[in-house]
């Protein structure tokens, strides 16, 4: 049996974990949108005239973060300055491709992109911290030193605010 978006009467792509309903795929990103619209406005979480660091890891988390915040900040006028921040940890062969998405978002929703390396904040990559400490914990060096970049980059660019994936 063929189930109908209980919004519009379309056929059904999926049924949202949220409230159970069945939706098409428009009346999908609607709801999506409208929740996160509604979320920003209720907790006051950005101010006219802000400039806001999208974190851009180049993956499917913060390339939905960087679509949903430029159509929201157009469809609203939230009248944010928006820009993409990503980190290059500099490990050989890592970060390669993940940049690539990156620059191709920046060109994709016309928001300038800065990438901030490790080698440029803290003299050194993370190959060459490996090559000095070994390998054991090199996970937990590199995630202390990615959150601090991120910080770092964010007061480089004089953004205000910080936009991660992690919190929508």
């Amino acid at each position: 049996m063929v189930k109908l978006c209980t919004h519009c009467g379309q056929r059904a792509q999926l049924k949202r974990p949220k409230t159970f309903d069945e939706v098409c795929r428009e009346c999908f990103y609607k709801a999506f949108e409208d929740e996160i619209h509604e979320t920003i406005m209720d907790n006051k979480l950005f101010t006219r005239g802000e400039k806001v660091a999208i974190g851009a890891s180049g993956g499917k988390d913060s390339t939905v973060l960087a679509h949903i915040m430029t159509t929201l900040n157009a469809r609203h006028d939230y009248g944010l300055d928006l820009m993409l921040l990503s980190i290059d940890e500099g490990i050989t062969g890592y970060r390669d491709d993940s940049l690539e998405t990156v620059k191709r978002n920046e060109l994709q929703y016309k928001i300038p992109l800065k990438v901030v390396s490790y080698k440029e904040l803290y003299g050194w990559t993370m190959d060459e911290i490996v090559a000095q400490i070994g390998k054991r914990n090199n996970c937990t060096f590199c995630g202390v030193f990615r959150r601090q970049a991120l910080d770092r980059g964010a007061w480089l660019v004089k953004a205000d605010k910080i936009a991660m994936p992690q919190f929508i």
